[in-house]
């Protein structure tokens, strides 16, 4: 793994997750209680013995700065190789969620990418939630001698943002926008040659603001490409419901497992907070309970972030209730979406329902 060169791409945006990333980049969006999306892919490729990793990231880059800082946190903070972090394009933002390897955002890295001696390089997406080792895909990828390795998972669901991969004995011939039940759905994920990765940005220099898998695809019989298959638990997230229907899988056991349990540890921000704390009438189903919460109402099939109060009375079903938030004595909140350091006062009832969630922004900085 010491010949391969990291490269996360986090600076693009959909409007489909509504006042969620209204003032973070998807990368930075909150999951499964205590971690960022951009955890995965760092924790993958760190796990897989990768040691220099780059960042691109959005135009809103506060929220995910703070979050990764210097990668102490994940081992990157190295004297040599570590996390870089990179700029994005001004005009890599979009309403286009299929956008996600934007040519304009790899080319304002090149030096990044020509510095390095590494042969290979390692591009991924930053809103996919697996776990994975990425020495299997290497090894397939220079073993087969192709120019580029896409990584694909078979689809369990249809999905108009997930790219879809025409397959002939592993060989890439041709790349579709969508996917059914049961196609071969590209996860955002290949390594590339990193030679073959410089002429392509060389190549398509005057035509930047396309997505490098398009360009790809427009030219997939000249290149050699290549599929991996994985076989484990693979989601990406676009809009809101495939936010919380992912989210909602990390209440099942097996799905759980296989992420937090199994195998090397999805990294995140270290922060010191209390143990959570149950009160005498506590009463707690199915839920995800982390450091710093204080519950003394009810939770059923719900993820809590850090820091959250449920207080005497309350109850929260089936939602999301995320970092700082405060339920007051009597309030319900049902189906729902509740972003950070709001407070649901007394006796406030919130309830959406399961195909038309409600979603409350985040309140103060």
């Amino acid at each position: 793994m010491d010949s391969v060169l990291g490269l996360i791409t986090g600076n693009y945006a959909t409007e489909e997750l509504q006042v969620l990333t209204a003032e973070r980049g998807i990368a930075s969006l909150p999951f499964g209680s205590r971690y960022r999306l951009v955890d995965f892919p760092i924790s993958n490729m760190i796990n897989s013995g990768l040691t220099t990793v780059g960042l691109v990231t959005p135009y809103k880059y506060r929220s995910i700065i703070d979050h990764v800082g210097s990668g102490s946190d994940y081992g990157l903070d190295r004297k040599h190789g570590g996390l870089h972090i990179l700029p994005g394009s001004v005009f890599g933002v979009r309403g286009n969620s299929n956008s996600r390897f934007l040519l304009r955002d790899i080319r304002r890295n090149m030096v990044y990418i020509k510095r390095s001696p590494m042969p290979y390089v390692l591009i991924t997406a930053s809103n996919s939630i697996y776990k994975m080792d990425y020495t299997e895909l290497v090894k397939a990828h220079i073993d087969s001698g192709a120019g580029i390795t896409m990584a694909y998972c078979v689809n369990n669901e249809n999905n108009p943002n997930v790219k879809g991969l025409v397959l002939e004995n592993n060989v890439v011939k041709g790349i579709t926008n969508g996917t059914k039940v049961g196609d071969n759905a590209f996860m955002d994920c290949f390594i590339i040659n990193r030679g073959l990765l410089i002429r392509i940005m060389d190549w398509y220099a005057s035509v930047d603001y396309y997505d490098t898998i398009d360009l790809i695809a427009g030219d997939i019989e000249k290149l050699q490409v290549n599929a991996w298959k994985f076989d484990g638990y693979a989601k990406s997230i676009f809009t809101v419901e495939s936010y919380f229907n992912t989210s909602m899988d990390l209440l099942k056991y097996e799905v759980n497992k296989e992420l937090f349990v199994d195998g090397a540890p999805i990294l995140t921000k270290i922060q010191d907070w209390s143990p959570a704390r149950y009160g005498l009438e506590a009463d707690v189903q199915n839920s995800l309970i982390p450091a710093g919460c204080t519950v003394e109402g009810t939770v059923e099939n719900s993820i809590l972030f850090r820091g959250v109060k449920i207080k005497k009375g309350a109850v929260v079903k089936n939602s999301i209730i995320m970092q700082s938030c405060v339920i007051e004595e009597g309030a319900c909140v049902e189906n729902a979406i509740i972003d950070r350091n709001n407070v649901i006062g007394k006796g406030t009832v919130i309830k959406g329902t399961p195909d038309v969630l409600f979603i409350k922004e985040k309140a103060g900085l």
